[in-house]
């Protein structure tokens, strides 16, 4: 008892009140009305689609704009901490959390079926005929469009304004403080505030509900594909029960080591799943489509990007496209948070490029690797469609493995796979969700989280139940749904991280290291001879510009009439070291760019003639 007084104690009830009674409202809402449940998802979806679908369309693309704008410009150069922090991780350790936190169930869920889907059935808009050629090439842009650059961005967004406003700011680590350059300190402390991270935690919990509802779905297809369960109600529940009961016992035991560990282990197993694949598959065929693939998507993504199809009504928009905008925002605050975290000590570009990019290539391989083979094996086999001639997206994944060898145990690990990625994004969404309720404490309670945990599960649970046939149609409508205030917040955190980085590179100092360099007359006692050769001379001085002369001797200073030539050289701030109390800013080399070719001469006429023969001349030490 005296722990939940404690746990009630450090929640922020403004915000921990109303997100839990819209969340058992929604819940309730779907099993009152069960009967009729799927048919009013599907109206939901269908309805949210014609009316907010092009918003979904219009602000993922800007938030594509939004995030090259920051990378590309001096924005870029800000650091998410002080002038002379480091980061913390290396970049190798750095990019691999990245693909960690690109991988989840999702990618496991539609790794086939994305692809397969869309040859088969292409969209109307793309005008092209299914199981042809040109739908093969179409079906793996569309899903490296959905799984590329935008969904990235999004999350660029939240976990860039995080970064910045926690560790160069210092605020608190939710997701209300993006909008204080815009909305003001005492808004944002304010109701206000509390509706954003409101917002904020019923999104995540339904985009999590998804993905574990998808994950769930997908285990209990492969057991019962494999023969060793029959796929009942009872059966799922007691399936979600038996996993959050896992990631319950992962929250409370508070065993991090242990969840990183899982979590290494997980990321071992899916790259060993794609490698298995890629070698006893077709090797040469799908490192052709990986580079095709590539291609193709960078061609068609200006098309794409703005593709909102309003002379077609075959519900291929807001099935796929307006689906996976909803569930990246949905899913914002969590990621964001996480990469947010392990970015601290970097640039805004490195922040930009690396959470663009790394999770992009791997996941175009990813797709190659699962999606091309699907492709290639319904080209040649034709026996990855069910009786109606439809992609069983459940079981999909299995067909395929079905076809390579050791089929039993690659199925076994595929589904290890999927339980780890739910048994993780439980528990770091329990963690996300919970920190939020509190306001920003990282060091939140147990048993908040536990409930949070449950929460996810039981909002899961329901999904999958009450949609029935169309549980699918459920789980995406809700994550559509949930998204729509949260979409309006990440447009006002755009608008309002730009007027916080202009102000920051307007006042920010740019570091520089100065060398001098004078030319000297050799006559200049002679005034009435011809002018004599003039030499040049370097020298270093101060890296202030107060009183600045030559130090050297035989230099002429500027009254006698010699030129002072100034070289400025930009310095990283990771070369600089700042006094802890005195804030005085001092220039090492320990972290200076390190010359690959520098340091070696040569004893020829190409080298004296270069620029590093001319650099080694003038400074020979």
């Amino acid at each position: 008892m005296k722990a939940v007084k404690e746990a009630w104690a450090g929640l922020l009830k403004p915000v921990f009140v109303p997100a839990s009674i819209i969340i058992f409202v929604m819940i309730g809402f779907s099993v009152i009305y069960a009967s009729s449940a799927a048919d009013s998802f599907d109206k939901l979806n269908k309805a949210i689609t014609a009316g907010v679908g092009w918003w979904y369309i219009l602000a993922a693309t800007g938030f594509v704009l939004f995030a090259l704008y920051c990378g590309l410009s001096k924005v870029g150069t800000i650091r998410l901490g002080r002038d002379d922090e480091k980061p913390e991780f290396g970049v190798l350790s750095w990019f691999a959390m990245l693909f960690s936190a690109g991988m989840g169930i999702g990618l496991v869920f539609y790794g086939v079926a994305e692809p397969l889907s869309h040859y088969v059935t292409p969209p109307e808009a793309g005008g092209l005929p299914g199981s042809t050629d040109a739908s093969a090439r179409q079906a793996m842009e569309l899903t490296l469009f959905h799984w590329g650059l935008h969904a990235w961005a999004i999350y660029v967004v939240v976990g860039l304004g995080m970064a910045y406003m926690t560790y160069r700011k210092g605020r608190p680590l939710t997701v209300r403080w993006l909008l204080e350059p815009l909305l003001g300190r005492k808004r944002i402390e304010g109701p206000i505030g509390h509706a954003i991270d409101t917002v904020a935690i019923v999104g995540t919990l339904f985009g999590v509900a998804t993905s574990l509802g998808f994950g769930v779905q997908q285990i209990s297809a492969g057991l019962a594909y494999l023969g060793w369960v029959e796929t009942t109600n009872w059966f799922v529940i007691a399936l979600i029960a038996a996993i959050t009961g896992i990631a319950t016992f992962s929250v409370v035991s508070g065993v991090s080591k242990g969840l990183k560990w899982l979590s290494n282990i997980n990321m071992v197993l899916a790259a060993a799943l794609a490698l298995f694949v890629l070698v006893l598959g077709p090797t040469l065929f799908l490192m052709q489509s990986w580079v095709q693939n590539l291609g193709g998507y960078v061609q068609a993504l200006p098309e794409l990007a703005l593709r909102t199809s309003p002379f077609s009504d075959d519900g291929w928009a807001g099935g796929w496209t307006i689906f996976y905008w909803g569930w990246w925002m949905s899913w914002a605050p969590f990621v964001g948070m996480f990469i947010a975290r392990i970015s601290r000590g970097r640039t805004i570009r490195e922040f930009v490029f690396g959470v663009l990019l790394a999770p992009t290539i791997v996941g175009s391989l990813w797709f190659t690797i699962f999606g091309d083979t699907g492709i290639l094996r319904q080209r040649n086999d034709g026996d990855l469609l069910d009786a109606e001639g439809a992609v069983n997206t459940d079981t999909s994944l299995f067909q395929v493995l079905d076809g390579l060898p050791i089929a039993a145990i690659t199925s076994v690990i595929a589904i290890a796979v999927i339980v780890f990625f739910f048994v993780t994004s439980s528990d770091s969404g329990s963690l996300v969700i919970d920190i939020l309720s509190t306001g920003g404490e990282l060091e939140t309670p147990k048993i908040t989280r536990v409930y949070w945990a449950v929460l996810q599960g039981v909002a899961a649970a329901v999904l999958l139940l009450i949609g029935g046939t169309s549980s699918l149609t459920a789980l995406q409508t809700m994550s559509i749904a949930t998204a729509v205030p949260f979409s309006l917040v990440l447009a006002l955190a755009c608008v309002s991280m730009l007027k916080a980085f202009r102000y920051d590179i307007a006042t920010t100092p740019r570091y520089v290291r100065v060398t001098t360099t004078s030319e000297v007359s050799d006559s200049a006692e002679n005034t009435t001879a011809a002018p004599a050769p003039r030499r040049k001379a370097a020298a270093g001085i101060s890296t202030t510009f107060s009183g600045l002369t030559p130090s050297q001797d035989g230099l002429a200073s500027p009254e006698s009439g010699g030129t002072v030539v100034l070289a400025l050289h930009e310095v990283s701030t990771e070369q600089l070291e700042v006094h802890p109390e005195t804030g005085a800013v001092e220039y090492s080399g320990d972290n200076a760019p390190v010359d690959p070719l520098g340091g070696e001469v040569f004893d020829t006429q190409e080298f004296a003639d270069s620029a590093e023969g001319r650099n080694h001349n003038n400074n020979p030490d």
